[in-house]
């Protein structure tokens, strides 16, 4: 259990105590600065502590976010601070050095210049820093000891904020809005806090809070209204955002399974399955939010599921579509590729921009100028088919049309968002000022995936890419990857000419990386890369023209998609890339294509078929192995991901 430290005895007819033990501290009150510091020392270094104020007056849900976010070694509030084990340390130096006794004539002098409080250094010796108002209610007087020795008392928790900040200790400070956490110095501010708390209810502010803050239109209108009131009563029977999660995955997939068994009432219950597995995945960061439970596997789970479910429900479809005669599976593979693509545009961008040491753009100007006009902003949240919106057309379509149609109108929609999105950022490249700094260039490397082969080539061609021009890595990246895709996709099943362009693409691949990927249009090639092999996988697959080729060729790039989206959220958690051993063994992008397309050029059609198979068994054993025992070790980011790829 947590402990919580109340710095003096309790104000009478304050309910902090019991809003503390709801919170779920073990409440200790220490007479002065003294016995809190005697107290802190008490608590076992593997707690969490909280230093608290007995005159804070404030909403429950202040105390909340400041006393049990788990993400942030230390936070607090005015009157409030809490540390989490590995800030224990740094507390306890702090303790020591903001309780340090001063001189005895400073002392007197600052107790004896209070009016009408003689008697004060003989009625409460205690340190003026850690004495509490004993008389705070505005219908009692307050004796003239106590109350002069309060009001020369300053907010003990907000000094070893200040004093772990100065010693290099960050103090996460949350905004706190409409919400109160104060410590009033005399009976008229208490009176007036405790009004403002009365105004403002607390509850209905941590509803709000639990939605995201921007969001799609779909989600915002259509979901988030009762969502959250879905979060609230999961909070309230103790459920976690990480059952909530899991609930979603499993109604996404019985989804998938309706929709495979090619009926109309099939596919309306699929898309029926979706929808509310949708509002099952708004509500478990909405839960989080709402109860401030953000855990390691947490972030895992919500960063992979999503993918997980989408993914399953295409392949879903495309099962219900072959039951019926009709044969999408290079329309399901297609949309995946898609969407993946689009993601690794997403992450490379922002990762290459994530600390630019300015942005000077005047697209992104132009940018910001629209979304103060309030519709544009709806618009462009629309248009780029973020999630929200992207599963209830799916759904719909489902339900009242075919596969086939439901496919069609996906890669239509995200063919349209991926090039209005990319041209966006296309522009902002080119006229940003901006340097990239080493932490961006090594994250595009990391994204970029490139195995052994790439890597010896580029230690082989650094000096000839040195003088060349800065938009050479995106270039080359491009020239290899079309040659590999459009040699896939124009020979015939069994040619060499794609050998040819797979060896082309592993010198191709080598040397886009064979500098720092600093460039205005670097963060092209990671998504280059991407499109490069799961475009000649597809390509390969559908000459193949053997039933089994391209539901092998799906499970293949799931797997190696999962393997990038789980290289994403290892970098924004800050731990880095996955282990070079992992990228090693799975051969990097460049040596998974050249593999598959020396299969394609070796062995039989039907061969081929059981070879995708195995490579793809084989891809996603090692991969989600290497990935589970991450983000269930203790080295794993406690970050939840507040943000939604489109």
């Amino acid at each position: 259990m947590s402990t919580a430290i109340l710095t003096g005895p309790p104000v009478p007819g304050s309910s902090l105590e019991g809003d503390l033990r709801s919170l779920g501290f073990d409440v200790r009150v220490a007479p002065g600065a003294a016995e809190s510091e005697a107290l802190l020392a008490a608590v076992p270094a593997a707690e969490r502590v909280a230093v608290v104020d007995a005159r804070f007056v404030g909403h429950v849900h202040s105390l909340r976010l400041a006393l049990t976010d788990p993400r942030f070694p230390a936070s607090a509030v005015p009157g409030a601070l809490t540390a989490q084990p590995e800030a224990r340390a740094a507390l306890a130096k702090a303790f020591a050095a903001t309780t340090a006794p001063a001189p005895a004539a400073e002392t007197a002098a600052g107790v004896s210049d209070l009016p009408g409080d003689a008697d004060a250094s003989a009625a409460a010796p205690q340190s003026a820093a850690a004495t509490p108002d004993a008389q705070t209610t505005p219908d009692t007087e307050a004796s003239a000891a106590g109350l002069g020795t309060a009001l020369r008392a300053p907010d003990l928790p907000g000094l070893l904020a200040d004093t772990l900040d100065s010693a290099g200790t960050p103090v996460h400070r949350p905004e706190l809005g409409s919400l109160v956490a104060t410590v009033p110095a005399d009976p008229q501010a208490r009176n007036e806090a405790r009004q403002a708390v009365a105004a403002v209810d607390d509850e209905e502010v941590r509803l709000r809070s639990a939605v995201k803050a921007r969001d799609g239109f779909f989600t915002t209108f259509f979901i988030s209204p009762y969502s959250r009131y879905i979060a609230r009563w999961c909070a309230r029977r103790g459920l976690t955002p990480n059952q909530v999660t899991t609930a979603s995955l499993i109604t996404a997939l019985i989804a998938a399974g309706a929709a495979a068994t090619g009926t109309r009432g099939g596919y309306i219950a699929a898309g029926l399955l979706l929808l509310f597995s949708f509002v099952l995945d708004c509500t478990d960061g909405q839960l989080a939010r709402y109860s401030l439970q953000y855990s390691t596997m947490g972030a895992w789970l919500d960063a992979t599921f999503d993918r997980a479910k989408e993914y399953a429900y295409y392949a879903g479809l495309a099962l219900g579509a072959a039951r019926g005669g009709d044969d999408v599976w290079a329309l399901a593979l297609g949309a995946m590729v898609l969407q993946t693509c689009r993601h690794v545009v997403d992450f490379s961008f922002n990762e290459a921009n994530h600390d630019a040491e300015s942005n000077t753009s005047p697209t992104a100007a132009l940018s910001d100028k629209l979304d103060s006009v309030g519709w544009t902003v709806w618009v462009r949240r629309m248009i780029v088919l973020p999630i929200g919106e992207r599963w209830a057309m799916i759904a719909v379509l489902t339900a009242v049309t075919t596969p086939r149609i439901v496919f069609y109108a996906l890669l239509v929609g995200c063919a349209f968002a991926a090039c209005y999105t990319t041209a966006g950022r296309l522009l902002r490249s080119l006229t940003r000022k901006a340097r990239r700094t080493d932490r961006a260039a090594q994250a595009l490397a990391d994204l970029a995936d490139s195995g052994p082969l790439a890597e010896a080539v580029a230690r082989a061609g650094r000096r000839f890419v040195a003088g060349l021009p800065a938009m050479a890595p995106p270039v080359i990246a491009f020239v290899g990857g079309a040659g590999l895709v459009a040699a896939a996709v124009f020979s015939g099943y069994g040619s060499l000419w794609p050998v040819v362009a797979a060896v082309t693409y592993v010198i191709t691949s080598g040397l886009a990386v064979a500098r720092p990927l600093k460039g205005a249009l670097d963060w092209l090639v990671p998504p280059v890369f991407r499109a490069a092999e799961y475009g000649a996988i597809l390509a390969l697959a559908v000459a193949a023209d053997v039933n089994g080729a391209l539901p092998a060729a799906y499970g293949l790039v799931a797997a190696v998609a999962y393997h990038h989206y789980d290289t994403v959220y290892r970098i924004r958690g800050g731990t880095g890339a996955p282990p070079h051993w992992l990228v090693r063994a799975t051969g990097g992008h460049e040596g998974r294509i050249l593999l598959v397309v020396l299969l394609a050029a070796l062995v039989t059609d039907t061969d081929f078929t059981i070879a995708l198979a195995a490579l793809a068994v084989a891809v996603a054993l090692v991969v989600l192995v290497e990935s589970i025992r991450f983000w269930v070790s203790s080295a794993a980011p406690a970050v939840h991901d507040e943000g939604e790829p489109a």
